[in-house]
């Protein structure tokens, strides 16, 4: 028996990290951005807006691939959705890096975004449908860790590839520009992730849901054994049997109160805060933020790497405490910690004057800013950044799960592109201490809105969640 227990938890822990290299592609798409900025401005002519929208596009393709990819889960399976993303993610670097204008950059980006929306949802449903309650929340954080160890990557290779030509734009290997090589990386991870993919099952739950027992059962019993896996597969079943249909829009809606069930406006918040609190205008504009307070391009892309070491360290804390103290403390945590961080950086940034377009502090507030941007980014690996994640992947019933995170999945990204594509703007207009204030705020009203309506769900099975 502990034989058997073993070899079960190690199953279990390789299904996870299969699927969280789609979380370590989300991150590594997201990221490598970072660096080639000042590249896609130099080679395709575009400042501001388009610059903002170059970076951004990608988000669009991630709000259409989270929304269609939780729908088209429910028909094909989880994992048949991460196979297209693999593939999406491949096509989208290559093309990223041969593109010849903004707007075939554009597309490819599109593309990448279509991989990343739809990895960004059904990884952490994937792993939630697999693991034991007990170590659900672990196991989903791991999802997180990956997401920043792709960024972390992404910001190591963007920093060491433009050290070795000079420049992001400068020619690197073969006559192409460093930012073309940036995106080429990414083809390595994902075609290992295509390859991984092939070799995991589908999930249980969706195999319940398309009436095949059968499979469900040889899955659950390698995760649990053969007895567990049974009964397992009789739950889940019983939990489908009082609304067995083909999943559809409408389920979302409470027809006898005659409103949007709770869960999902829920779901819709947690998306939304996570973003309004301006985390990826670290994750892509950081090169861009640190050279526009007078740090150089190779500092600012190595604030990059250290941003991304100690996101890897606070989502490590997250995963030990996700399944002890539960989800809605460790929220609340990071809520106020990032409204007390995001403060300090206004502040500090408040007290800067601009000199030929850079924003000068002094050593004092550019150490400031420094730290607790630093501070910023820990809190929010350390709560939001993984424990959104964590929720969203096991909230939702079993009928709706799938529907659940599209609608939130369009939010997040919907969300991500509003903030991604406003801050050049805010940039060059109203300058960073403001632009900073609107992200504080957002921090701010997290804090209530999860005291308000968050309710916690650690160690519930998932067929226990209700709408």
């Amino acid at each position: 028996m502990k034989t058997e227990e073993k070899i079960n938890k190690l199953y279990v822990i390789g299904i996870t990290l299969v699927a969280t290299l789609g979380g370590f592609l989300f991150g590594f798409d997201s990221g490598v951005i970072n660096g080639t900025v000042k590249g896609l401005e130099s080679a395709f002519n575009a400042q501001d807006i388009g610059s903002g929208f170059n970076v951004a596009s990608m988000l669009l393709g991630c709000a259409v691939g989270a929304f269609f990819a939780g729908r088209l889960a429910d028909l094909y399976g989880r994992r048949s959705m991460l196979i297209l993303s693999a593939i999406f993610f491949i096509i989208s670097a290559w093309g990223s890096g041969i593109a010849g204008s903004s707007g075939e950059f554009i597309v490819y980006r599109i593309l990448g975004g279509l991989a990343v929306g739809a990895a960004s949802v059904m990884a952490p449903a994937y792993i939630s449908e697999i693991a034991p309650a007990k170590y659900r929340g672990a196991l989903a954080t791991i999802q997180q860790v990956a997401i920043i160890s792709g960024l972390f990557l992404s910001f190591l290779s963007n920093y060491q590839l433009a050290n070795i030509s000079g420049s992001a734009e400068n020619v690197l290997w073969w006559d192409f520009e460093t930012w073309r090589w940036m995106f080429w990386m990414e083809m390595i991870p994902a075609a290992v992730f295509f390859i991984s993919l092939l070799f995991i099952p589908e999930s249980p739950r969706y195999l319940v849901a398309k009436q095949k027992q059968d499979k469900a059962e040889k899955v659950l019993g390698k995760l649990y054994g053969a007895v567990t896996g049974k009964r397992k597969v009789d739950e889940i079943d019983a939990s489908l049997a009082k609304d067995r249909h083909k999943p559809r829009l409408s389920d979302l809606y409470d027809k006898v109160k005659g409103r949007v069930k709770p869960i999902v406006w829920i779901g819709i918040g947690l998306a939304v805060f996570q973003q309004f609190v301006g985390i990826n205008v670290v994750f892509y504009y950081g090169a861009v933020l640190w050279q526009a307070v007078g740090f150089g391009e190779s500092d600012a892309l190595l604030i990059n790497v250290l941003s991304g070491a100690l996101s890897i360290g606070a989502v490590a804390a997250a995963l030990v405490l996700v399944d002890r103290i539960g989800r809605k403390p460790l929220l609340v945590i990071g809520s106020v910690g990032m409204s007390v961080s995001l403060a300090l950086v206004v502040y500090a940034f408040a007290t800067g004057s601009l000199v030929d377009g850079t924003l000068e502090l002094s050593d004092a507030m550019g150490m400031l800013a420094l730290i607790a941007a630093n501070a910023y980014v820990v809190f929010f690996n350390a709560s939001w950044g993984p424990v959104m994640w964590v929720m969203l992947g096991e909230m939702f019933p079993n009928q709706i799960r799938g529907l659940g995170l599209a609608i939130a999945g369009l939010a997040q990204w919907g969300a991500n592109f509003l903030v991604t594509l406003t801050f050049p703007i805010l940039l060059g207009s109203a300058g960073l201490a403001f632009a900073y204030s609107l992200y504080t705020i957002g921090a701010v009203v997290s804090i209530f809105f999860v005291v308000k309506y968050v309710y916690e769900t650690k160690g519930k099975e998932l067929e226990e969640m209700t709408a």
